[in-house]
């Protein structure tokens, strides 16, 4: 899954992304930049 690299600057495909679900119960995916380590977010 693609999420945007706030430290990049640049949408990336996520590595060890797993679903999480947010303290308002929406449905998230977390995961790691490959590049620089940064966590990344997507909502959805």
């Amino acid at each position: 899954m693609q999420a945007y690299c706030m430290k990049c600057r640049a949408k990336r495909e996520m590595k060890d992304a797993k679903k999480i679900i947010m303290k308002n119960g929406r449905p998230a995916t977390q995961g790691v930049c490959p590049v620089c380590g940064t966590k990344m977010f997507k909502i959805g």
